[in-house]
């Protein structure tokens, strides 16, 4: 079963949870002063119209037309009910999925590389630096880019650039510079390589080699792919796609799961639903955030004020974080390998409105393998994270006669990532 929406059925406008929080976030800190920092400061690596979504109190923001015309390139994406899966599992449970793979890029960051280029160019940016983990997001960014004429500059993050060959030739062919992170292009990354000169490398250091490189010029801006309002709020089509989806099915989910990094993807697929939670009109609603065992931000990370990167570039955020200096081992799911999370998220989480787990990856690919056998769709590992929650959640249903909804976020393909799946086939995969 697929539900369709027509493009003129498309949401026209983002959510913004911010004015629904039930407490406002505590204030990015100047580390050069340890006060809130001034929209000002900002402006050295984001542009305007970003910063002014970064802090804005509507809850409502318009997607501009030009947007709106490259997001019909695949938008709005299907929702899918995997009922494969529910017969091979016999759960009375109903399992749903919102099916962003779709994309050009193969995953859900086109629908904030999108607006992110779009705002760059028309504040006159000619660079955009960023990092990318597994490499969805730099995918992303040099697929939206192309569109506007911009440069891309992207630091890869080492363990991910000698993993995934063809997530880098992707962004180089949509015309992209891709670059292993740790590198010798700044003094970050030189200072990782003195210290390792085989370092893995980590999304905290790619992001502080892209910032140096940013702040080098007027003329090249930052784009980060996760963590901050205004990416979150960028995402947030997924969801409020998925409610009018449910409204023609006459259905509402009992639960809603999203593997989590940075916190893009299940912010995309749960906010507008977190809303209806926060307001009491669902206020026995499941939110699920599923994270690595070998990077526990949420389930074992502490929740304090942390640099968003490695070298300390960044604003201090309020986030739980596993600390900016900690590198993760060099698990396959290179985008959920970040110290820390949104605050927004954080927030959240803190006050019991969403609840997170953690899993090893074996028994992520065990679940990823499983849903490509039934369902016939190959998941991204960081998918596969959120699958092997759903498939618990199922069982359950099924051990206590529960009929559930449950939506959980596809939100990539893994068609980049067969030599992870090879790795668990052939018995190598260790857990760390």
């Amino acid at each position: 079963m697929k539900i369709y929406l027509s493009y003129d059925e498309m949401p026209k406008k983002w959510f913004n949870i911010l004015p629904y929080l039930p407490r406002p976030l505590d204030p990015p800190l100047d580390p050069a002063t340890g006060q809130p920092i001034s929209p000002e400061k900002l402006l050295a690596i984001f542009p305007e119209p970003l910063i002014e979504q970064e802090v804005s109190d509507k809850e409502w923001i318009d997607i501009p037309e030009e947007v709106l015309r490259i997001y019909s390139i695949w938008r709005p994406t299907p929702l899918q009910r995997a009922e494969r899966l529910e017969k091979f599992l016999d759960t009375p449970a109903k399992i749903f999925f919102k099916n962003e793979s779709v994309s050009p890029p193969g995953s859900h960051k086109p629908n904030t590389a999108v607006a992110q280029a779009y705002y760059n160019k028309i504040s006159g940016t000619r660079v955009l630096t960023t990092e990318t983990g597994a490499g969805q997001w730099g995918s992303a960014l040099a697929f939206a880019t192309m569109f506007f004429g911009i440069k891309c500059r992207v630091y890869m993050v080492r363990v991910s650039y000698n993993q995934k060959p063809s997530r880098r030739i992707l962004m180089q062919t949509w015309g992209a510079e891709v670059i292993p992170s740790p590198s010798d292009r700044t003094s970050s990354g030189k200072k990782f390589l003195s210290q390792n000169p085989e370092h893995p490398g980590s999304l905290g250091i790619a992001i502080s080699e892209a910032i140096e490189d940013a702040l080098s010029s007027d003329e090249i801006k930052y784009s980060l792919g996760s963590v901050l309002n205004h990416v979150l709020l960028h995402q947030t089509i997924i969801g409020l796609e998925a409610k009018k989806q449910f409204e023609k099915l006459g259905i509402y989910p009992d639960v809603v799961v999203g593997s989590i990094g940075g916190g893009s993807n299940f912010a995309g697929i749960s906010f507008p639903f977190i809303k209806d939670k926060i307001l009491g009109e669902r206020k026995n609603l499941e939110v699920w955030a599923v994270e690595p065992s070998a990077c526990p931000t949420l389930t074992k990370g502490e929740y304090r004020y942390d640099y968003g990167d490695t070298a300390g570039l960044t604003p201090l955020l309020k986030m739980y974080t596993l600390g900016h200096d900690f590198v993760p081992p060099p698990i396959h799911a290179g985008g959920l390998r970040y110290h820390g999370d949104a605050p927004s998220v954080c927030l959240l989480y803190n006050e019991g409105l969403i609840k997170a787990c953690a899993y090893k990856q074996t028994e992520v690919f065990s679940s990823a393998v499983l849903f490509a056998r039934v369902e016939g769709l190959l998941p991204a590992p960081e998918t596969a994270h959120a699958i092997k929650k759903v498939i618990d959640i199922a069982l359950e249903c099924k051990k206590n006669k529960e009929e559930k909804v449950i939506l959980f976020n596809f939100s990539g393909h893994g068609y980049f990532d067969l030599s992870a799946y090879d790795e668990f086939l052939s018995g190598r995969m260790k857990d760390v």
